[in-house]
Protein backbone atom coordinates (compact mmCIF):
# COMPACT_ATOMS: atom_id res chain seq x y z
CA UNK A 1 0.00 0.00 0.00
CA UNK A 2 1.04 3.39 -0.89
CA UNK A 3 2.13 5.85 2.10
CA UNK A 4 -0.29 7.66 3.01
CA UNK A 5 0.80 11.10 4.34
CA UNK A 6 1.28 11.42 7.96
CA UNK A 7 -0.21 8.15 8.37
CA UNK A 8 1.13 5.00 10.29
CA UNK A 9 4.36 3.93 8.97
CA UNK A 10 5.35 -0.59 8.57
CA UNK A 11 8.10 0.29 11.13
CA UNK A 12 5.48 1.87 13.59
CA UNK A 13 3.02 -0.85 12.84
CA UNK A 14 5.63 -3.57 13.52
CA UNK A 15 7.53 -1.96 16.97
CA UNK A 16 3.67 -1.84 17.83
CA UNK A 17 3.40 -5.52 17.77
CA UNK A 18 6.50 -5.86 19.70
CA UNK A 19 5.43 -3.96 22.30
CA UNK A 20 2.73 -7.08 23.16
CA UNK A 21 5.96 -9.61 23.45
CA UNK A 22 7.62 -6.25 25.29
CA UNK A 23 4.70 -6.56 27.60
CA UNK A 24 4.10 -9.92 28.41
CA UNK A 25 7.61 -10.43 29.31
CA UNK A 26 7.60 -7.36 31.97
CA UNK A 27 4.76 -9.84 33.21
CA UNK A 28 1.54 -8.92 32.02
CA UNK A 29 -0.52 -11.66 31.29
CA UNK A 30 -2.90 -10.08 28.61
CA UNK A 31 -2.20 -6.72 26.54
CA UNK A 32 -3.79 -4.37 24.26
CA UNK A 33 -2.03 -2.00 21.58
CA UNK A 34 -3.19 1.38 20.58
CA UNK A 35 -1.17 3.51 17.77
CA UNK A 36 -3.03 6.32 16.76
CA UNK A 37 -1.74 9.38 14.76
CA UNK A 38 -2.97 12.15 13.07
CA UNK A 39 -2.16 15.26 11.51
CA UNK A 40 -4.63 18.36 11.14
CA UNK A 41 -4.36 21.71 9.33
CA UNK A 42 -6.43 24.95 10.38
CA UNK A 43 -7.05 28.01 8.36
CA UNK A 44 -8.48 30.72 10.46
CA UNK A 45 -10.17 33.92 8.65
CA UNK A 46 -11.36 36.77 10.66
CA UNK A 47 -13.50 39.92 8.22
CA UNK A 48 -12.52 38.13 5.53
CA UNK A 49 -8.50 38.24 6.32
CA UNK A 50 -6.15 35.50 7.41
CA UNK A 51 -5.81 36.07 11.26
CA UNK A 52 -3.87 32.12 11.88
CA UNK A 53 -2.69 29.26 10.53
CA UNK A 54 -1.77 26.20 12.49
CA UNK A 55 -0.45 22.47 11.48
CA UNK A 56 -0.44 20.44 14.29
CA UNK A 57 0.72 16.32 14.50
CA UNK A 58 -0.17 14.02 17.18
CA UNK A 59 1.67 10.19 17.83
CA UNK A 60 1.04 7.97 20.71
CA UNK A 61 1.17 4.62 22.22
CA UNK A 62 -1.77 3.51 24.41
CA UNK A 63 -1.42 0.45 26.67
CA UNK A 64 -4.13 -2.18 28.09
CA UNK A 65 -2.49 -4.15 30.47
CA UNK A 66 -3.79 -7.18 32.35
CA UNK A 67 -1.63 -8.30 34.84
CA UNK A 68 -2.08 -11.04 37.49
CA UNK A 69 -6.33 -10.44 37.96
CA UNK A 70 -5.31 -6.80 37.98
CA UNK A 71 -5.57 -3.98 34.89
CA UNK A 72 -4.47 -0.61 34.20
CA UNK A 73 -3.55 1.86 31.02
CA UNK A 74 -0.50 3.68 29.83
CA UNK A 75 0.07 6.27 27.53
CA UNK A 76 3.46 7.48 25.92
CA UNK A 77 3.88 9.16 22.86
CA UNK A 78 8.24 8.13 22.48
CA UNK A 79 8.05 5.26 19.98
CA UNK A 80 11.67 3.92 20.70
CA UNK A 81 12.10 0.04 21.17
CA UNK A 82 14.60 0.76 24.35
CA UNK A 83 12.27 2.96 26.31
CA UNK A 84 9.35 1.31 25.71
CA UNK A 85 10.74 -2.06 27.39
CA UNK A 86 11.64 0.33 30.56
CA UNK A 87 8.29 1.93 30.13
CA UNK A 88 6.26 -0.98 30.13
CA UNK A 89 8.21 -2.80 32.78
CA UNK A 90 7.39 -0.26 34.92
CA UNK A 91 4.11 0.23 33.99
CA UNK A 92 3.26 -3.99 34.69
CA UNK A 93 5.02 -3.06 38.40
CA UNK A 94 2.46 -0.40 38.63
CA UNK A 95 -0.06 -2.42 37.86
CA UNK A 96 0.91 -5.39 40.47
CA UNK A 97 0.03 -2.64 43.11
CA UNK A 98 -3.67 -1.96 42.24
CA UNK A 99 -6.29 -3.75 43.32
CA UNK A 100 -7.41 -6.71 41.81
CA UNK A 101 -10.50 -6.81 39.55
CA UNK A 102 -12.16 -9.69 38.25
CA UNK A 103 -14.22 -9.06 35.23
CA UNK A 104 -10.99 -6.79 33.52
CA UNK A 105 -10.30 -8.87 30.70
CA UNK A 106 -10.05 -8.94 26.52
CA UNK A 107 -12.75 -9.47 24.46
CA UNK A 108 -13.33 -12.84 23.29
CA UNK A 109 -11.27 -13.23 20.15
CA UNK A 110 -14.46 -14.26 18.03
CA UNK A 111 -15.86 -11.15 18.36
CA UNK A 112 -13.27 -8.84 17.46
CA UNK A 113 -12.97 -7.50 14.04
CA UNK A 114 -11.37 -9.72 11.49
CA UNK A 115 -12.03 -7.28 8.03
CA UNK A 116 -10.30 -4.33 8.85
CA UNK A 117 -6.75 -5.10 7.39
CA UNK A 118 -5.68 -1.94 5.72
CA UNK A 119 -7.65 0.82 7.00
CA UNK A 120 -9.16 1.70 3.66
CA UNK A 121 -12.34 -0.61 3.54
CA UNK A 122 -15.05 1.98 4.43
CA UNK A 123 -13.10 4.16 1.41
CA UNK A 124 -13.27 7.44 4.18
CA UNK A 125 -9.88 7.91 2.89
CA UNK A 126 -9.74 10.53 0.10
CA UNK A 127 -6.06 10.17 -1.92
CA UNK A 128 -6.38 14.13 -3.15
CA UNK A 129 -5.40 14.78 0.43
CA UNK A 130 -1.98 13.90 -0.78
CA UNK A 131 -2.47 16.97 -3.56
CA UNK A 132 -3.31 19.92 -0.96
CA UNK A 133 -1.31 22.42 -0.51
CA UNK A 134 -0.74 25.19 2.19
CA UNK A 135 -1.60 27.58 -0.68
CA UNK A 136 -4.36 25.52 -1.72
CA UNK A 137 -6.00 25.77 2.02
CA UNK A 138 -5.47 29.21 1.82
CA UNK A 139 -6.85 30.01 -1.43
CA UNK A 140 -9.95 27.96 -0.24
CA UNK A 141 -10.73 29.90 2.75
CA UNK A 142 -10.62 32.91 1.58
CA UNK A 143 -13.02 31.98 -1.79
CA UNK A 144 -15.56 31.34 1.09
CA UNK A 145 -15.86 34.52 2.69
CA UNK A 146 -18.40 36.65 1.99
CA UNK A 147 -17.12 39.76 4.54
CA UNK A 148 -15.74 41.71 1.85
CA UNK A 149 -18.24 41.76 -0.52
CA UNK A 150 -21.37 41.94 1.39
CA UNK A 151 -23.36 44.63 1.09
CA UNK A 152 -25.81 44.74 4.14
CA UNK A 153 -29.34 45.87 3.54
CA UNK A 154 -31.12 46.40 6.55
CA UNK A 155 -28.33 45.44 9.18
CA UNK A 156 -24.90 46.25 9.93
CA UNK A 157 -22.14 43.23 9.02
CA UNK A 158 -20.13 43.15 12.40
CA UNK A 159 -17.78 40.14 11.96
CA UNK A 160 -17.57 36.83 9.95
CA UNK A 161 -15.26 34.29 11.45
CA UNK A 162 -14.54 31.43 9.47
CA UNK A 163 -12.52 28.29 9.99
CA UNK A 164 -11.13 25.69 7.12
CA UNK A 165 -9.40 22.33 8.63
CA UNK A 166 -8.63 18.96 6.68
CA UNK A 167 -6.98 16.29 8.84
CA UNK A 168 -5.58 12.71 8.67
CA UNK A 169 -6.38 10.19 11.11
CA UNK A 170 -4.97 6.43 11.12
CA UNK A 171 -5.30 3.99 13.90
CA UNK A 172 -4.09 0.89 14.58
CA UNK A 173 -5.48 -1.77 17.00
CA UNK A 174 -3.72 -5.15 18.03
CA UNK A 175 -3.89 -7.39 21.29
CA UNK A 176 -2.19 -10.96 22.91
CA UNK A 177 -5.04 -12.75 21.24
CA UNK A 178 -4.08 -11.86 17.90
CA UNK A 179 -6.56 -9.19 16.89
CA UNK A 180 -5.11 -7.14 14.39
CA UNK A 181 -7.07 -4.21 12.80
CA UNK A 182 -6.81 -0.38 11.14
CA UNK A 183 -8.69 2.75 10.23
CA UNK A 184 -7.79 5.64 8.42
CA UNK A 185 -10.07 8.47 7.56
CA UNK A 186 -9.35 11.81 5.69
CA UNK A 187 -11.84 14.94 7.10
CA UNK A 188 -12.55 18.20 5.21
CA UNK A 189 -14.44 20.69 7.40
CA UNK A 190 -15.41 24.12 7.22
CA UNK A 191 -17.70 26.26 9.51
CA UNK A 192 -18.50 29.94 9.73
CA UNK A 193 -19.76 32.11 12.21
CA UNK A 194 -21.40 35.50 10.80
CA UNK A 195 -22.74 38.86 13.56
CA UNK A 196 -24.91 41.11 12.63
CA UNK A 197 -26.79 44.09 14.45
CA UNK A 198 -30.54 45.57 13.11
CA UNK A 199 -30.62 49.35 13.42
CA UNK A 200 -31.02 49.69 16.98
CA UNK A 201 -27.80 47.75 17.52
CA UNK A 202 -29.12 44.48 18.81
CA UNK A 203 -26.56 41.83 17.84
CA UNK A 204 -27.40 38.61 16.42
CA UNK A 205 -24.94 35.64 15.38
CA UNK A 206 -25.80 32.38 12.84
CA UNK A 207 -23.46 29.60 12.27
CA UNK A 208 -23.44 26.93 9.35
CA UNK A 209 -21.03 24.68 8.64
CA UNK A 210 -20.05 21.52 6.19
CA UNK A 211 -17.62 18.17 6.30
CA UNK A 212 -16.89 15.70 4.28
CA UNK A 213 -14.55 12.68 4.18
CA UNK A 214 -13.76 14.17 0.83
CA UNK A 215 -12.38 17.24 -0.41
CA UNK A 216 -14.18 18.06 -3.38
CA UNK A 217 -17.25 17.54 -1.87
CA UNK A 218 -17.20 20.17 0.86
CA UNK A 219 -19.33 22.62 -0.06
CA UNK A 220 -17.48 25.90 0.74
CA UNK A 221 -19.86 28.12 -1.31
CA UNK A 222 -23.14 27.77 0.68
CA UNK A 223 -21.16 28.22 4.32
CA UNK A 224 -20.82 31.75 4.50
CA UNK A 225 -24.21 32.73 3.08
CA UNK A 226 -25.96 30.33 5.28
CA UNK A 227 -24.37 31.46 8.43
CA UNK A 228 -25.42 35.22 7.27
CA UNK A 229 -29.05 34.15 6.32
CA UNK A 230 -29.82 32.41 9.69
CA UNK A 231 -28.20 35.26 11.65
CA UNK A 232 -30.07 37.79 10.24
CA UNK A 233 -33.44 35.68 10.54
CA UNK A 234 -33.34 35.89 13.90
CA UNK A 235 -33.80 39.75 13.77
CA UNK A 236 -37.06 41.50 15.90
CA UNK A 237 -37.86 38.60 17.83
CA UNK A 238 -41.50 38.57 19.31
CA UNK A 239 -42.50 37.43 22.51
CA UNK A 240 -44.36 34.09 22.59
CA UNK A 241 -46.87 33.29 25.43
CA UNK A 242 -44.99 29.87 25.72
CA UNK A 243 -47.66 26.63 27.52
CA UNK A 244 -47.85 23.16 26.11
CA UNK A 245 -47.69 22.62 21.70
CA UNK A 246 -46.17 21.47 18.83
CA UNK A 247 -42.43 21.42 18.56
CA UNK A 248 -40.02 21.00 15.39
CA UNK A 249 -36.41 20.51 15.98
CA UNK A 250 -34.49 21.21 12.92
CA UNK A 251 -31.95 18.62 11.95
CA UNK A 252 -29.17 20.68 12.59
CA UNK A 253 -29.36 20.27 16.48
CA UNK A 254 -31.79 17.78 16.49
CA UNK A 255 -28.85 15.06 17.83
CA UNK A 256 -29.34 16.73 20.84
CA UNK A 257 -32.20 14.78 21.92
CA UNK A 258 -30.89 12.20 20.82
CA UNK A 259 -27.89 12.39 23.26
CA UNK A 260 -29.82 11.56 26.64
CA UNK A 261 -31.38 8.12 25.11
CA UNK A 262 -27.48 7.05 24.08
CA UNK A 263 -26.19 7.77 27.48
CA UNK A 264 -29.03 6.07 29.21
CA UNK A 265 -28.69 3.01 27.21
CA UNK A 266 -24.94 2.69 28.38
CA UNK A 267 -24.33 -0.66 30.56
CA UNK A 268 -22.30 1.68 32.63
CA UNK A 269 -25.37 3.90 33.71
CA UNK A 270 -27.34 1.19 34.11
CA UNK A 271 -24.81 -0.30 36.80
CA UNK A 272 -24.53 2.89 38.49
CA UNK A 273 -28.26 3.46 38.70
CA UNK A 274 -27.70 6.60 36.48
CA UNK A 275 -29.83 5.85 33.50
CA UNK A 276 -33.75 6.09 33.05
CA UNK A 277 -33.57 2.78 30.97
CA UNK A 278 -33.14 0.48 33.67
CA UNK A 279 -34.94 -2.47 33.22
CA UNK A 280 -36.67 -1.71 29.67
CA UNK A 281 -35.02 -4.65 27.68
CA UNK A 282 -37.23 -6.01 25.44
CA UNK A 283 -39.73 -4.17 26.51
CA UNK A 284 -42.18 -1.66 24.52
CA UNK A 285 -41.15 1.88 26.23
CA UNK A 286 -41.50 4.48 22.88
CA UNK A 287 -43.97 4.71 20.23
CA UNK A 288 -44.16 2.01 17.06
CA UNK A 289 -42.87 4.77 14.78
CA UNK A 290 -39.46 5.57 16.43
CA UNK A 291 -36.78 3.06 15.10
CA UNK A 292 -32.89 3.98 16.05
CA UNK A 293 -30.63 2.19 14.61
CA UNK A 294 -26.61 1.67 14.44
CA UNK A 295 -25.32 1.55 10.98
CA UNK A 296 -21.79 1.83 11.57
CA UNK A 297 -20.25 -0.22 8.22
CA UNK A 298 -21.74 2.15 5.60
CA UNK A 299 -18.96 3.08 2.92
CA UNK A 300 -17.46 6.66 3.15
CA UNK A 301 -20.33 7.95 5.37
CA UNK A 302 -18.47 9.98 8.89
CA UNK A 303 -19.07 7.95 11.70
CA UNK A 304 -18.49 4.43 10.31
CA UNK A 305 -16.09 1.55 11.62
CA UNK A 306 -15.53 -1.46 11.24
CA UNK A 307 -14.24 -1.67 14.91
CA UNK A 308 -14.51 -0.17 18.68
CA UNK A 309 -12.02 0.77 21.54
CA UNK A 310 -11.81 -2.86 22.42
CA UNK A 311 -11.71 -4.26 19.04
CA UNK A 312 -14.79 -5.62 18.57
CA UNK A 313 -16.19 -5.64 15.22
CA UNK A 314 -19.43 -3.44 14.50
CA UNK A 315 -22.45 -4.53 13.33
CA UNK A 316 -25.56 -3.24 11.51
CA UNK A 317 -28.71 -3.23 14.39
CA UNK A 318 -31.48 -1.92 15.59
CA UNK A 319 -30.68 -0.49 18.89
CA UNK A 320 -34.89 1.11 19.25
CA UNK A 321 -36.79 -1.29 17.31
CA UNK A 322 -40.37 0.53 16.73
CA UNK A 323 -40.10 1.79 20.29
CA UNK A 324 -39.03 -1.50 21.59
CA UNK A 325 -35.42 -1.11 23.43
CA UNK A 326 -33.26 -4.08 21.56
CA UNK A 327 -29.82 -3.50 23.00
CA UNK A 328 -27.97 -1.97 25.71
CA UNK A 329 -24.73 -1.21 25.06
CA UNK A 330 -22.45 -3.33 27.33
CA UNK A 331 -18.49 -3.63 26.32
CA UNK A 332 -16.54 -6.65 27.98
CA UNK A 333 -16.32 -5.22 31.41
CA UNK A 334 -19.38 -4.09 31.95
CA UNK A 335 -20.55 -7.77 30.76
CA UNK A 336 -18.48 -9.52 33.78
CA UNK A 337 -20.02 -6.64 36.56
CA UNK A 338 -23.68 -6.97 35.34
CA UNK A 339 -23.61 -10.91 34.28
CA UNK A 340 -24.68 -9.64 30.82
CA UNK A 341 -24.03 -11.07 27.24
CA UNK A 342 -22.07 -7.95 25.94
CA UNK A 343 -23.12 -6.20 23.13
CA UNK A 344 -21.32 -2.85 21.80
CA UNK A 345 -19.49 -0.32 24.32
CA UNK A 346 -21.43 2.21 21.98
CA UNK A 347 -23.50 3.20 18.59
CA UNK A 348 -20.81 3.99 16.24
CA UNK A 349 -23.16 6.07 14.03
CA UNK A 350 -26.65 6.23 15.34
CA UNK A 351 -29.44 6.72 12.75
CA UNK A 352 -33.03 7.84 13.39
CA UNK A 353 -34.97 6.44 10.54
CA UNK A 354 -37.71 8.21 9.03
CA UNK A 355 -41.51 7.98 10.62
CA UNK A 356 -44.00 9.58 8.29
CA UNK A 357 -47.61 10.06 9.84
CA UNK A 358 -50.82 9.14 8.17
CA UNK A 359 -52.01 11.16 5.84
CA UNK A 360 -48.63 12.82 4.52
CA UNK A 361 -47.96 12.61 0.62
CA UNK A 362 -45.34 10.71 -1.37
CA UNK A 363 -41.89 12.44 -1.80
CA UNK A 364 -39.31 14.09 -0.16
CA UNK A 365 -40.11 14.90 4.22
CA UNK A 366 -38.02 17.10 5.43
CA UNK A 367 -38.00 20.37 7.16
CA UNK A 368 -40.75 21.95 4.87
CA UNK A 369 -43.04 19.24 4.79
CA UNK A 370 -42.96 18.49 8.37
CA UNK A 371 -43.87 22.11 9.17
CA UNK A 372 -46.56 21.93 6.79
CA UNK A 373 -48.09 19.16 8.41
CA UNK A 374 -47.74 19.96 11.59
CA UNK A 375 -48.91 23.62 10.75
CA UNK A 376 -48.60 25.20 14.35
CA UNK A 377 -45.91 25.50 17.03
CA UNK A 378 -42.24 26.21 17.32
CA UNK A 379 -39.36 25.54 15.06
CA UNK A 380 -36.67 24.60 17.25
CA UNK A 381 -33.35 25.83 15.42
CA UNK A 382 -30.48 25.75 18.39
CA UNK A 383 -30.39 25.17 22.15
CA UNK A 384 -28.53 27.30 24.32
CA UNK A 385 -27.48 26.11 27.27
CA UNK A 386 -29.80 23.67 29.86
CA UNK A 387 -29.30 20.40 31.40
CA UNK A 388 -31.04 17.30 31.98
CA UNK A 389 -30.98 14.18 34.58
CA UNK A 390 -29.93 11.10 33.70
CA UNK A 391 -31.49 9.21 36.16
CA UNK A 392 -34.72 10.51 35.90
CA UNK A 393 -34.85 11.81 32.25
CA UNK A 394 -36.09 15.60 33.46
CA UNK A 395 -34.67 18.08 31.31
CA UNK A 396 -34.72 21.99 30.66
CA UNK A 397 -32.96 23.38 27.72
CA UNK A 398 -32.97 27.13 26.51
CA UNK A 399 -33.96 27.37 23.13
CA UNK A 400 -34.06 29.31 19.94
CA UNK A 401 -36.31 29.59 16.63
CA UNK A 402 -39.19 30.50 15.41
CA UNK A 403 -42.92 30.33 15.49
CA UNK A 404 -44.66 29.31 12.72
CA UNK A 405 -48.48 28.88 11.42
CA UNK A 406 -50.12 27.21 8.76
CA UNK A 407 -46.66 25.17 8.06
CA UNK A 408 -44.52 28.12 7.41
CA UNK A 409 -42.07 30.42 10.10
CA UNK A 410 -43.81 33.84 11.10
CA UNK A 411 -41.11 35.56 13.76
CA UNK A 412 -38.20 34.84 15.53
CA UNK A 413 -38.45 33.49 19.59
CA UNK A 414 -35.70 34.28 21.93
CA UNK A 415 -35.02 33.53 25.55
CA UNK A 416 -37.72 30.29 25.75
CA UNK A 417 -36.94 27.45 27.96
CA UNK A 418 -38.21 24.04 26.96
CA UNK A 419 -39.08 21.46 30.30
CA UNK A 420 -39.90 17.93 30.47
CA UNK A 421 -39.13 14.61 29.99
CA UNK A 422 -36.60 12.68 27.61
CA UNK A 423 -38.68 9.50 27.96
CA UNK A 424 -41.80 11.36 27.73
CA UNK A 425 -40.72 13.56 24.61
CA UNK A 426 -39.88 10.76 22.96
CA UNK A 427 -43.38 8.80 23.59
CA UNK A 428 -44.61 12.10 22.04
CA UNK A 429 -42.51 11.57 18.69
CA UNK A 430 -45.14 13.14 15.93
CA UNK A 431 -42.69 12.48 13.33
CA UNK A 432 -39.19 11.87 12.07
CA UNK A 433 -37.79 13.09 8.65
CA UNK A 434 -36.05 11.70 5.62
CA UNK A 435 -33.11 14.85 5.79
CA UNK A 436 -30.46 13.67 8.56
CA UNK A 437 -27.49 16.29 8.67
CA UNK A 438 -24.62 15.60 6.40
CA UNK A 439 -21.10 14.93 7.30
CA UNK A 440 -22.83 14.55 11.03
CA UNK A 441 -21.67 11.19 12.96
CA UNK A 442 -25.38 11.16 14.70
CA UNK A 443 -27.69 10.47 11.51
CA UNK A 444 -30.74 12.75 13.60
CA UNK A 445 -33.43 14.07 10.81
CA UNK A 446 -36.07 16.98 11.84
CA UNK A 447 -38.14 15.77 14.59
CA UNK A 448 -41.61 16.52 15.74
CA UNK A 449 -43.38 16.28 19.00
CA UNK A 450 -46.45 16.81 20.68
CA UNK A 451 -47.45 18.57 23.87
CA UNK A 452 -44.30 19.97 24.77
CA UNK A 453 -44.10 22.82 27.49
CA UNK A 454 -42.98 26.03 26.44
CA UNK A 455 -42.08 28.91 29.08
CA UNK A 456 -41.13 32.13 27.93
Amino acid sequence: MEQIPWSITEQERALAARCIGLAREAGASAVRVALNKSIMNLVLLRDGAPDKVSRSGDRSLTFNLFVDGRYGTFSVNRLEEGLLRDFLRDAVETVRMLAPDPFRRLPDAARTAKDARTGLELGLYDPAYAAVTPASRMERALGASIFQKSRPEGYSLISEELEYSDSVYDSYLVDSEGLEARHIESSFEMGCEMTVADPEGNKYSGYWWDASPRRDDLRTGRISPEALRRACAQMHPLPHPGGACTMVVENETSSRLLSPLLGALSAFSIQQGNSFLVDTLGKQVFPEGFTLADRPRTPGESGSKYFDSEGVATREAAIIDRGIVREYFVNTYMAGKLGMAPTREDAMRPCVLPFRPQGCSKGPFGLKEILAWCREGILVTGFNGGNHNSATGDFSYGVEGFAFHDGVPVHPVREMVVTGNIRTLWNHLLAAGDDPRRGAAKQVPTLAFGQVEFSA
